[in-house]
């Protein structure tokens, strides 16, 4: 009994014995390594999913929902650190590591607005890595526009190169958005994709878009017939809505300027079920006329301005997409004599526009419950106008219903297949004769069905070339078949270079409002010299992008040559008749052709350059009353324009951005002997801005617009006779000058101050 009795003692102590020596071995071994743990953010706050890894030994992780990362059992030595997530700029540093310690970092990401890594899906109506896409779609985000920050997408859209804004009246300031020096018209506005900002709504709905419904804004310069039909002649702008599940819980948005304008965006994040919400409001004010110019008008309208949405997610099954959202926008604006209040609204004693704006939108997306990934998109929206400009009404509303369904298939390792159709079906209505019968007696609101088709197919070719095909049919009541094919090629031979090229055809069903705006002021008649018939062109581009990485910078070049051949084009005649604006079919040709460079440099000290110009030649070459081909250049196209946008970031979270954007000389309409000038002067229009971010939830912002105090030497034309009563006099008035609200290129506000503050919380 001792002898089995000391045999277990015996065990159990070598037993013990070999517990404690491995457990002082693996403390010795843990402690002969160190550690590494920090947080990774960007704008003050936290990152998720940002790769953080060691290059020597490969060894990383990913944050987690609050930034954080932790890697253990690291070697003692010095090694290379890198940061990355997708849409922020990498990041990298040398950390030291030492035996049995914890090194903590705070890593700070820039986000990056032009990063080739971007998901992209307006090019290809499909996801797709920015760098993978054959066509060139250029991306930016809101920390881009808080740059400098303005009330709406109108004004913001302006700090992208070759995208330009253009006022179409000095009084009410209505405008719309002009691409490669291409005329409202042809510019497509989506939203999530789907085309909800058309016809009425181009001159009117772009000033109700806040910036705090936005996840992205995508920019294809060129033409997106073949897959959105008309009107997508010189470009598309696809505003991304924000998806709730990955925005803040609160968010706000607040800035006043020292004229006396307000903007508030706020949103808030809200959770039901399988169901994510994102309900916000934006609201601008400016209530204080000003006449800086002596000319006795408004030099900006008085505005009232409230847009309120709401956006939901589902969470499906497999993951499958479902999503819904609403916006409704209310503005009252005002411009014109500074007596002018509304009780003389609608009268020939003192002159005013006015125009009262509501708008309803809705919009939905379905992935349809099967084994094939189709979708389901569909939208509607309700335009009512009621506006006048002096004593002339112009009442108008418009209904745009759309419902689209297209197949995304995979076929093979090389072919990307995409088709489907949509129905697009327009109601419009107005005070005006275009919606009487031929003899004037019936109302006769215009109904614009419009069917098409499409396919496309991505052709991966060898693996760094890609073949995209795609066409569409569109059949119109009164035009008939309307085809749209287009061709585009990516050839990639390393990471740096990429080169892409595209030929397609463009076509547009004219709509008569958005070519009569600017006689709806009361300046001009409109005469339409015959039945318009649909616009058609041919379009070819070629793209390159090189990326230059070097030891203290880096560089990414994107330079771009368009052209553009029109076998038809409406365009308004500005010269025949003074008092008129003609529209006719062509007889001749058309011609948008131009080149766009914009250079990208980070440094490795806290600088950021984006810059580019834009260099256009727009014309078009029609006969005159003797048959003789005459060449006249477009209006409101400067030949050389450009932005660029400065930043620098100083120690305590302390920042500074410089922007600003630059135009050439641009072609205007002017009257007959006209004392002003044919051609506009070149002038820049810059902006600085001062930040102070504090942690992870808010930040502080400061500067002034328009920094040179640049404003038109010449605006209104015969202000102080707005309503022609006294043009007939030979004395007086001997070169027959009439009132004239469309001789602009730039704004009157000279140079205001602003100030405003940023508060983001996340959960």
């Amino acid at each position: 009994m001792i002898r089995i009795f000391t045999l277990a003692y015996i065990k159990i102590y070598i037993l013990s014995s070999f517990v404690v020596l491995s457990a002082s071995q693996d403390s010795k071994a843990q402690s002969a390594t160190g550690s590494l743990t920090g947080h990774v953010l960007a704008d003050g706050q936290p990152l998720p999913t940002a790769s953080v890894v060691l290059i020597e030994i490969k060894n990383g992780k990913a944050t987690d929902t609050t930034g954080y990362f932790n890697i253990t059992n690291i070697q003692p030595g010095t090694y290379t650190l890198k940061a990355a997530a997708i849409g922020y700029s990498s990041f990298s540093r040398k950390v030291t590591i030492q035996a049995g310690r914890t090194t903590n970092v705070q890593i700070k990401l820039q986000q990056d607005v032009t990063k080739l890594n971007d998901v992209v899906v307006t090019g290809t109506l499909k996801p797709v890595s920015r760098a993978e896409s054959p066509v060139p779609v250029e991306v930016y985000t809101p920390k881009y526009f808080q740059k400098n920050p303005s009330p709406s997408l109108f004004e913001s859209i302006g700090m992208v190169n070759g995208v330009r804004p253009q006022m179409n009246c000095n009084v009410c300031n209505t405008g719309d958005i002009h691409i490669n020096g291409m005329e409202g018209p042809y510019t497509m506005i989506l939203i999530d994709g789907m085309p909800i900002v058309s016809a009425l709504s181009t001159v009117y709905g772009l000033s109700g878009i806040p910036m705090s419904m936005v996840e992205r804004i995508e920019v294809v310069k060129g033409p997106g017939s073949s897959l959105y039909g008309s009107e997508a002649m010189g470009g598309l702008v696809n505003v991304i809505t924000k998806n709730p599940v990955n925005a803040p819980l609160v968010s706000a948005d607040i800035y006043g300027t020292t004229w006396g304008e307000y903007n508030v965006d706020a949103a808030l994040k809200i959770k039901a079920g399988n169901a994510q919400g994102l309900a916000g409001i934006s609201y601008f004010n400016y209530q204080h006329p000003r006449d800086n110019n002596k000319d006795g008008f408004t030099d900006v309208t008085v505005q009232n301005r409230v847009s309120v949405f709401n956006k939901w997610s589902f969470r499906r099954k497999e993951n499958r997409q479902a999503s819904i959202a609403a916006r409704y926008v209310y503005e009252d604006r005002w411009g014109g004599d500074m007596r002018w209040n509304k009780s003389w609204r609608g009268s020939d004693s003192i002159y005013g526009e006015s125009i009262y704006t509501k708008r309803v939108e809705a919009i939905g997306m379905y992935q349809l419950p099967v084994k094939e990934k189709i979708l389901l998109q569909v939208s509607y929206n309700r335009h009512e106008q009621d506006s006048y400009y002096g004593f002339t009404p112009y009442k108008a509303q418009q209904h745009v219903g759309f419902a689209q369904v297209y197949w995304d298939k995979k076929l093979g390792k090389n072919h990307d297949l995409l088709t489907g159709a949509s129905y697009r079906y327009t109601w419009y209505d107005d005070n005006t004769p275009g919606t009487l019968s031929e003899d004037g007696k019936v109302n006769m609101p215009a109904k614009t069905p419009l069917p098409g088709v499409f396919v496309q197919d991505e052709w991966a070719l060898a693996g760094k070339h890609k073949l995209l095909l795609g066409y569409r049919y569109d059949y119109d009541k009164y035009h008939g078949s309307i085809h749209s094919p287009r061709i585009a090629y990516k050839w990639s031979p390393d990471t740096d270079n990429t080169l892409r090229a595209s030929f397609g055809t463009g076509f547009r069903v004219v709509n008569l409002f958005t070519e009569d705006h600017a006689a709806l002021t009361g300046s001009r008649q409109v005469v339409i010299a015959e039945a318009l018939k649909p616009e058609k062109s041919y379009n070819a581009n070629l793209n390159y992008v090189l990326k230059i990485p070097m030891n203290n910078a880096f560089l990414n070049l994107d330079a771009t040559g368009f052209y553009s051949y029109f076998t038809n084009k409406i365009t308004g005649d500005f010269d025949t008749d003074p008092n008129k604006i003609i529209y006719d079919n062509l007889r001749g040709h058309a011609v948008s052709r131009g080149v766009s460079v914009n250079v990208d440099a980070s440094f490795a000290f806290p600088l950021k350059i984006l810059a580019g110009f834009t260099y256009l030649d727009v014309f078009q070459v029609d006969e005159d009353a003797a048959g003789i081909p005459q060449r006249s250049r477009q209006v409101y196209a400067p030949e050389w324009a450009g932005t660029f946008t400065i930043g620098y970031s100083f120690p305590h979270n302390f920042g500074i951005d410089l922007t600003g954007n630059w135009n050439g000389p641009m072609r205007l309409p002017v009257q007959h002997n006209d004392f002003r000038p044919d051609y506009s002067p070149w002038f820049l229009l810059a902006n600085v801005q001062i930040t102070k971010k504090f942690a992870k939830r808010w930040e502080v912002y400061g500067g002034v617009k328009n920094l040179l105090n640049y404003v038109p030497k010449y605006a209104l034309m015969r202000a102080f006779d707005p309503f022609d009563k006294y043009v007939n006099d030979p004395v007086n008035n001997p070169n027959g000058y009439t009132f004239d609200t469309e001789y602009n290129y730039a704004p009157l506000q000279g140079a205001r101050g602003f100030l405003g503050m940023r508060f983001n919380l996340y959960q």
